[in-house]
């Protein structure tokens, strides 16, 4: 009886750190999904930028002020928020494939804790 006890606190611990993984890969999502508008947007900003000639004027919202700022240098800080935010998608893929397979080793060793509880539950049940 000690060791079905047992073996349920385990299975509750590992339910409760499965529930924890969960809400991570949620987290995750959520953050990728932001990034990837952001990304989305950038590359429109380029696209937009590119299609300017030299003497065309840009600016910059800083604040409530619109700044004039250089074409060649509103180009390179696009081209650098765009490789900023694909590097943080990889990073965040990379967490994110590193949840899921903790969150399959979970799953896993609950299945395998509850056929234990299971078999034990049936064992004391013939006796």
């Amino acid at each position: 009886m000690a060791a079905v006890k047992e073996l349920q606190r385990d299975l509750e611990n590992k339910a409760n750190d499965l529930n924890k993984l969960q809400k991570d890969i949620a987290k995750n999502h959520q953050v990728r999904k932001k990034y990837t508008i952001q990304l989305g947007e950038n590359e429109l900003v380029l696209k937009e930028l590119d299609l300017l000639n030299e003497e065309a004027n840009v600016y910059k919202l800083i604040g409530p002020v619109l700044v004039k700022q250089d074409l060649a240098e509103a180009n390179a800080n696009v081209r650098k928020r765009i490789d900023y935010i694909s590097a943080e998608l990889k990073r965040l893929d990379a967490t994110l494939q590193d949840l899921e397979e903790k969150q399959n080793s979970k799953k896993e060793a609950i299945f395998k804790l509850q056929q234990r509880i299971q078999a034990l539950q049936a064992g004391k049940g013939k006796a």
